[in-house]
């Protein structure tokens, strides 16, 4: 806590990473700044410094009289919910999501595969009875549900996350970090629009989601991809990425020849828009070592604070096919 009426020497530095607590030892020295409190021991300033490199973060140390010393930072983001709402299809166009989890513990997170529950939000030809499959990154089967309430009723409700509807799919899990895959069909091969979820039940800093993606069929109108996530304990700087010709590379037929994307906040306002990758912010882009492989394909790096995002994909001139959306958290 600072003092009234006293001078600070406010240091700053360039870091390739922050640490889990969230402050970091200074790496690079790129400015200082001396600044007075007011009466309260509060002090708003700005300063000007060199530009720091991209993906570096910025932390600082602030020395009173004294010379004690506190370092502080901007707080870590981390993905909390992600969520994808689309049209399952059968064979190679059902729903796949797809999430790697990374740190040194295990999470506990839970799965969830609606469809009634979406005709309260004014969704129509919805999936009547999704199931869940969840697999390692091996691809070997590691839980299925169909009704939630099945299997795992008691602790999943005590989660405060059940599905509302008992023709609905949960999976709970404690996951070591790894690749996971869900994957959500219709009920003898029923088909209609669904949405799986992903919560981060325990929000433990030292294991997150990393890369979150969503495979399906992507169609016009309401059958559109709609990607979502839930950031939270502070900002986070991501890539959103929409794929369509590169799946053709792992035998996905049918793709998507020209996605596009747009990203919403929770108000529903336009952030950012991008129909080929290299006609806006191709440096950055490439630097960050995740630019699509076809020129054709979208995506966009954009820092969000503490909340809802959401992810639109659409074909081209109303083109369908089969698409992925990924977003992967960049340093």
């Amino acid at each position: 806590n600072s003092s009234a009426s006293t001078t600070y020497r406010i240091e700053f530095f360039a870091n390739d990473a922050i640490d889990p607590s969230g402050y970091g030892e200074g790496q690079t020295f790129i400015g200082f700044k001396d600044v007075t409190t007011n009466g309260n021991g509060d002090v708003s300033f700005s300063a000007s410094f060199p530009q720091i490199a991209a993906g570096q973060r910025v932390t600082s140390t602030a020395t009173d009289p004294n010379g004690n010393t506190s370092e502080f930072s901007g707080a870590i983001g981390q993905l909390l919910n992600i969520s994808a709402r689309m049209n399952v299809l059968t064979g190679n166009s059902v729903l796949i999501a797809g999430f790697t989890i990374a740190g040194n513990a295990s999470k506990v997170m839970l799965l969830r595969a609606l469809g009634p529950t979406l005709t309260q939000f004014g969704v129509t030809g919805v999936l009547a009875d999704p199931t869940l499959e969840l697999h390692d990154g091996s691809g070997a089967l590691v839980m299925s549900n169909d009704n939630w309430k099945d299997t795992q009723q008691a602790a999943i409700n005590a989660t405060g996350k059940a599905p509302p509807n008992d023709l609905e799919s949960a999976i709970l899990h404690i996951f070591t970090p790894g690749n996971y895959t869900a994957i959500v069909r219709g009920k003898d091969n029923t088909t209609g629009i669904g949405l799986v979820e992903a919560y981060d039940i325990d929000e433990a800093i030292t294991t997150a989601l990393t890369n979150i993606s969503t495979r399906s069929f992507v169609d016009t109108d309401q059958n559109v991809m709609i990607g979502g996530f839930i950031s939270g304990n502070g900002i986070v700087r991501v890539i959103v990425r929409a794929l369509g010709p590169t799946l053709s590379q792992f035998n996905v037929p049918n793709v998507l020849a020209d996605p596009t994307m747009e990203l919403r906040d929770v108000n529903g306002t336009l952030l950012a828009s991008n129909d080929d990758w290299q006609e806006t912010q191709q440096a950055e882009i490439q630097a960050s070592g995740k630019a699509p492989p076809n020129a054709k394909e979208s995506a966009i790096i954009i820092v969000r604070p503490a909340g809802n995002t959401t992810a639109i994909v659409r074909g081209k001139n109303d083109a369908t096919g089969n698409a992925l959306v990924e977003v992967y958290i960049l340093p």
